[in-house]
């Protein structure tokens, strides 16, 4: 879950469609616990992605679709010049290129690629690659990527156990995997050392909307939008959990305070919706 979120900010409708693909799970302060539908387990995913692009690669895929015809020649030009780069830094540059353009074009999985072989940033690779994994379609392709992300974030980790950011990213692989009670875990550890982190209530508010703990959801929410009012994403969630909890009223009233305030499209559709239906 959770665009260049968390480093990615990612607009709530789209997180609408996500929460919901992950396994079901219930938190519980007082005595947590996980409910979770059997799914593939991580030695069944440890098939890394390719690292090592050709220059027949397709230009389409399962996700995004045919890549525009305006993107296609500079991609060729710039995958056949990363693969005849004479020098280490010539490399660098065309894969960096190419990351930019997958980024651009919302292809995060190719971006992270090339970010992998473009950097040396453990952290900034996966960041890359925990972004292809929030935008993952495909439950192999989200697992692949998600051992990806947990590759490099964990060596932040080793090298500075207080990198919260990190730990919560690695958290998030964990709760849609077979072992999501480890994700909640890493989550609620944050939340001892950390109150007020917003990225944590974030995550842990989602988790409460999509097990139906809609009272436990607005706790987060409350907590986190009285350190950050402005964040669009914790208002709609935390409206779309009063909604949800039959406070129909508070839920119209920050319904309506989004629609006065957002210029987001797919927001603004999705909070008109519930304005009709309340």
């Amino acid at each position: 879950m959770l665009k260049s979120r968390i480093i990615l900010l990612v607009v709530a409708i789209t997180l609408v469609v996500v929460i919901f693909t992950l396994p079901k799970v219930v938190v519980d302060n007082e005595n947590e616990s996980i409910e979770s539908g059997t799914q593939t387990s991580e030695e069944n995913t440890a098939e890394t992605l390719d690292s090592s692009p050709s220059s027949s690669e397709s230009l389409t895929d399962s996700h995004s679709g045919t890549i525009p015809a305006e993107f296609r020649n500079t991609i060729s030009r710039l995958r056949n010049s990363y693969l005849k780069a004479e020098s280490q830094e010539n490399s660098v540059i065309f894969a960096d290129s190419l990351a930019a353009i997958f980024t651009d074009l919302n292809r995060f999985d190719s971006a992270a690629k090339y970010i992998e072989l473009s950097r040396q940033d453990n952290e900034v690779i996966g960041n890359a690659y925990y972004e292809a994994f929030s935008f993952a379609a495909d439950v192999d392709k989200a697992n692949r990527l998600a051992l990806k992300t947990r590759e490099y974030l964990q060596k932040v980790l080793e090298e500075s156990p207080d990198n919260n950011s990190a730990k919560i990213k690695i958290a998030m692989t964990y709760v849609s995997s077979d072992n999501p009670m480890r994700g909640i875990s890493m989550l609620l550890e944050v939340i001892e050392e950390e109150p007020n982190n917003e990225e944590a209530l974030f995550n842990l508010g989602i988790l409460s909307v999509q097990s139906g703990q809609y009272d436990k959801a607005i706790d987060r929410f409350e907590t986190l939008l009285s350190q950050n009012p402005d964040n669009l994403q914790a208002k709609f969630y935390m409206a779309l959990s009063l909604m949800n909890s039959g406070q129909k009223a508070k839920a119209k009233e920050l319904f309506t305070e989004i629609k006065n305030t957002s210029n987001d499209e797919q927001l603004l559709a999705a909070v008109e919706s519930y304005l009709n239906g309340l």
